[in-house]
């Protein structure tokens, strides 16, 4: 990508991330939808006229996309279990990648991918959107010099009666259940915002299946490398969506709080008890599409990184083997 020509992106994968966040790239005056990979022919086609593809440029495999089409960056958005083979792909033919979360289900996996960006200088941003959330960006700048201490952490989804018999609730496609889906945005949201380092985890989950791999509900306790504890709980089958996170240290504490997906506000409180609600002004927040043409025309980091997703990954894989074991596991970053 240059000043006079904008950034080719592939689309893998038109559901709702290779639409929405697709449809950023295709307004933005740096950056155009080439080429889209998509298995359904129907979905293929309304994506095609969507954002202006010609029929050449569509096609059934994203191999092929990407050893055909004349591309600059690929956008992952197909099944959690897909992106790791997608995003080695891209990697390969030299291309930047925009990846939906999570990074991947598998940790050497994760770990594979942190390798190979390490290696490059390729740009690779996972779609954590917090990351670009004013409100959660307050929080973290209130902790950039005396950490949390206590962390609680909650989200609640009408997950399963929405997403029974889709992919979501396919282990093979999801990896997972509500912990690996909606679950590793909260996950992402306060170990990003306390800037903490995990060490070990102890779970307990519900599972709706008999293989013990897609889980409605969990229960997560976190230990963090100074002393700090948080405790995490997510439930895919209740009415609504409702999100809380709270961080404590001797300051006081910050809030972030939330219905459905609007906008989430942010509170302060002091020693004394006392609420602040610092100015958050929305209307600054950049889309993923924008941030990640950012990162690349700066050649900075961008706001979600690889190594962001990889504690994200590891956290969870351990909440699942400790869920199954019922023992404390060690969270694997090195």
């Amino acid at each position: 990508m240059t000043n006079d020509q904008s950034l080719r992106v592939g689309l893998i994968g038109t559901g709702y991330i290779g639409t929405t966040v697709g449809g950023q790239f295709h307004h933005h005056p740096k950056s155009t939808v080439a080429a889209i990979t998509e298995i359904d022919a129907d979905r293929r086609t309304t994506a095609a006229e969507r954002f202006s593809v010609p029929s050449a440029a569509l096609y059934d495999d994203y191999e092929e996309m990407i050893a055909d089409a004349a591309l600059d960056a690929i956008l992952v958005g197909t099944p959690h279990t897909l992106h790791y083979e997608q995003i080695m792909a891209g990697l390969d033919a030299d291309l930047h990648v925009f990846c939906d979360k999570p990074l991947a289900t598998d940790l050497g996996h994760a770990k594979e991918i942190a390798e190979r960006v390490a290696a490059s200088d390729r740009t690779l941003m996972v779609g954590y959107q917090r990351h670009l959330n004013p409100a959660f960006i307050s929080a973290r700048e209130r902790f950039e010099d005396t950490k949390p201490t206590w962390i609680t952490a909650e989200i609640t989804q009408d997950w399963l009666p929405q997403f029974t018999d889709t992919w979501r609730t396919d282990p093979d496609l999801s990896g997972g259940g509500m912990l690996y889906d909606t679950g590793s945005h909260l996950l992402d949201g306060l170990l990003w915002t306390s800037g903490l380092e995990p060490t070990a985890v102890f779970s307990r989950m519900e599972f709706v299946d008999d293989e013990r791999r897609v889980d409605s509900e969990a229960t997560v306790l976190i230990e963090f490398a100074n002393g700090a504890t948080a405790n995490v709980s997510v439930s895919g089958d209740l009415p609504c969506v409702r999100e809380h996170i709270h961080l404590w240290n001797e300051d006081g504490a910050v809030s972030l709080d939330g219905r459905q997906w609007e906008p989430r506000s942010v509170t302060d409180v002091d020693t004394d008890n006392t609420e602040h609600v610092p100015y958050i002004d929305h209307d600054d927040q950049v889309n993923k599409a924008e941030a990640f043409l950012t990162a690349i025309e700066k050649g900075s980091a961008p706001p979600a990184t690889v190594h962001d997703a990889l504690r994200v990954t590891a956290v969870t894989e351990a909440a699942y083997e400790s869920a199954r074991t019922g023992e404390w596991v060690d969270v694997d970053l090195d």
